[in-house]
């Protein structure tokens, strides 16, 4: 119980901190369009990305292709930021690579990995499996 006590106090207190360190370094114009960006986000990922991923589920049954889906839907989300951010004269000594290029290079691979697995099992698998004539010794 003591235990639980103290990663509960050690956690409101790094959250406060936290909160303090975004308070002290955004400008109050910022402090407002942050609860815009995420209840956007919120809104983004509830009516958008949600029924997507659903349909998706769905609509593809092979595992293999959903998981590479999943995969490039995962780095998209996490390289739209440096996407938006780079075209809008952001400073090169943060930004300084070509973030559209690396991401659809990192998207093709993945994408050729998925392929290569599907097409390994689809080939592999199907020539392996007995046929209803082998069952019983027959």
């Amino acid at each position: 119980m003591r235990a639980r006590i103290m990663l509960g106090a050690t956690g409101v207190g790094l959250g406060l901190w936290g909160l303090w360190l975004l308070l002290s370094v955004l400008e109050p114009r910022a402090l407002f369009h942050l609860p815009l960006w995420l209840g956007g986000a919120v809104v983004a990922d509830d009516a958008l990305l949600v029924p997507l991923i659903i349909v998706l589920s769905v609509v593809v049954t092979h595992h293999i292709v959903r998981t590479t889906l999943l995969y490039v839907g995962i780095t998209t989300l996490l390289a739209i930021p440096l996407l938006l951010r780079q075209g809008k004269g952001a400073n090169p000594t943060i930004l300084p690579r070509d973030y559209l290029r690396d991401w659809l290079l990192l998207e093709a691979i993945i994408i050729a990995t998925g392929a290569a697995v599907f097409l390994f099992q689809r080939f592999t698998f199907n020539r392996s499996r007995a046929s209803s004539d082998d069952i019983g010794g027959r």
